[in-house]
Parts: structure tokens; C-alpha cells; sequence
């Protein structure tokens, strides 16, 4: 004769099993709800901080000038643009004065750029130089050809600025157009200003 099992003593072993797998899934399920609570925040959170799309768009970008050495120049992205800061030196200075019979707009009357690019030096800073690396004739960009530098394709007694090689425009030291060239105005100074002596905001002159 077979003896039955009490209905309960049966079912523990499986209610106990079941309990068990309970836990688990709860863990689970709770493990998977937090994982997707920390996907969603973290798209939403990110979006907080500038993208790189809003940056090329217009935002203003602070460039470091205290590591630019006399003679050196620093390339940094601004709106999408190539952006120079030439640090000058006294005697890059000095030539600009001299060359104002052979440029085509020596005081930067023909574009409409910041008052402080209608000078000689095209700067809130004689000796610092922001310029848009971009030339005004089908925006090739240009390159810095030094004084003394020997090369064919700027005049013999250059006096160092920019040489344009898709069509031969040329720039001094300042940014302003050689005439007779290609280029039909200078080269753009984007709006700045100087937020300490080592630091420059390209982009926001405080003026708006």
C-alpha cells in the first residue's frame, strides 16, 4: 500500500523553487529597468553641453595666446573656418607702414569688419594678428611665406605675410591685399576680444 503525501509536503519543494525564481526575475526585471533609466538620461543629460554642430555654427572659442612665440603662428577653428593668430614681432611690425602704396585697400575700408581692423596693424593687439585663414578670392586657403624665404612666387624683396597658391593672391603681414590680385579685398578678421592678456575670445567682441 502506497502512502500518500499530505497535499502540502508535495507542494513545498516547488513553491519554494518557485519563490526562488521569483526573486531572480524581480532582480532581473529591476536590474534591466534601472540599465534603461541610465540609456535614457544619458542622451538627455549630454544634450545639455554644446555640440560640435552648434559650435561650427557660431559659437565663440576661447584659444590660450601666452605659448605663441615671437614669430609663431597658432591655427585654431572657428564656424567651421580656419582661424590664424600670428604673434608679430617688432620688426614684422615695422614693415607694414611701408608697404601701403602697393596694397589695394591699405586701411580696410571695403569690408564691412570690426573698427578695429581699420589699421595698419588689423588689431586690438599690435603685435597679435586674429585672422581668418581663408582667401577672399574662392576661399583657398593660404599659407605664410617668410621674409627671405627665397621662393619664386613671391616678389624678391618680400617682406613676409601670405601667398595664396591656388591663384597667386597675395597678403601681408596684416591680412591686406597686395593689388592686382586675384583677391578683391582682405582677408576677414572675425570679431574677438581679449578676455586677460593670455586668453582671446574669437567670435564675441562684446558688441552685440
Amino acid at each position: 500500500m502506497t502512502t500518500a503525501l499530505p497535499p502540502f509536503a508535495a507542494l513545498a519543494p516547488n513553491a519554494a523553487d518557485h519563490d526562488a525564481e521569483r526573486r531572480q526575475m524581480l532582480l532581473l526585471t529591476g536590474g534591466a529597468v534601472c540599465a534603461g533609466t541610465l540609456a535614457t538620461a544619458l542622451p538627455f543629460v549630454s544634450s545639455f553641453a554644446p555640440s560640435e554642430r552648434a559650435r561650427a555654427q557660431g559659437a565663440a572659442v576661447e584659444v590660450r595666446v601666452d605659448d605663441i612665440p615671437p614669430g609663431a603662428i597658432k591655427t585654431v577653428e572657428w564656424r567651421g573656418k580656419p582661424v590664424w593668430i600670428l604673434r608679430r614681432t617688432p620688426e614684422m611690425l615695422a614693415t607694414l607702414p611701408t608697404l601701403d602704396s602697393q596694397l589695394a585697400d591699405p586701411e580696410s575700408k571695403r569690408e564691412q569688419q570690426p573698427a578695429y581692423a581699420k589699421n595698419a596693424a588689423r588689431a586690438i593687439k599690435d603685435e597679435l594678428l586674429v585672422v581668418t585663414a581663408i582667401c577672399t578670392h574662392l576661399g583657398c586657403s593660404p599659407s605664410m611665406v617668410a621674409a627671405g624665404s627665397g621662393n619664386p612666387s613671391v616678389p624678391a624683396d618680400w617682406k613676409g605675410g601670405f601667398f595664396c597658391p591656388c591663384h597667386g593672391s597675395t597678403f601681408d603681414l596684416a591680412g591686406r591685399v597686395f593689388k592686382n590680385k586675384p583677391a578683391p579685398t582682405n582677408l576677414e578678421i572675425p570679431p574677438h576680444q581679449y578676455l586677460s592678456d593670455a586668453q582671446v575670445l574669437i567670435g564675441d567682441d562684446g558688441k552685440a
